[in-house]
């Protein structure tokens, strides 16, 4: 039941947005395989190649350095109402931190959030649908604010301490470099 793409055609992208929330998988060569669900406005189609999307601070930092590793990210949106669909976006991303040229680009796509930590930009290989019959169907009740309150407390170097603390190392214990100055954009 699964049909393969090249590419993000005008159907795929209505959907993709019409989505509250995607899943973003990634690995490095070694370790734990991450998957991480994420929310809000976050995610924006930039191209029929190409998805950027904010990530927000939050308990770890494994995609970030995946990426920096391999670049391999794979995408995932359901359907969670009566038209069952699931979307699958494959490729490769690269990371961009606050330190690299393409920060204030990508913050432009996006609301200014207190705990923005990167942006990813991935260019995707392969667009897979499949029917989705066997996913539940939820009902969209509201965005939690509840990370915008913490991070806007915290406060942008409130943010940055909490990155030296939580987010320098992956649960596998490889640096992830969001503190590394010294670094510039395509680690």
């Amino acid at each position: 039941m699964a049909v393969k793409f090249d590419s993000i055609n005008k159907e795929h992208k209505a959907f993709i947005e019409a989505q509250k929330m995607f899943v973003v998988g990634s690995a490095g060569t070694e370790g734990f395989i991450n998957v991480s669900p994420k929310g809000m406005d976050s995610l924006r189609v930039i191209d029929e190649n190409t998805v950027v999307w904010v990530n927000l601070t939050g308990s770890g930092n494994e995609t970030s350095t995946h990426v920096q590793e391999n670049g391999r990210m794979t995408l995932m949106f359901n359907s969670f109402d009566k038209a069952p669909l699931i979307l699958k976006l494959y490729g490769t991303a690269t990371v961009i931190h606050e330190r690299d040229a393409r920060w204030n680009e990508m913050t432009a796509l996006f609301d200014d959030n207190v705990g923005t930590r990167q942006f990813f930009e991935m260019k995707v290989d392969l667009v897979l649908t499949s029917c989705g019959y066997a996913v539940p169907k939820y009902e969209f009740k509201g965005e939690r604010d509840t990370l915008k309150k913490w991070t806007e407390k915290k406060g942008r170097e409130g943010i940055r301490e909490y990155w030296e603390e939580n987010n320098t190392h992956t649960l596998d214990g490889v640096e992830t470099k969001i503190m590394d100055k010294s670094l510039r954009e395509n680690e």
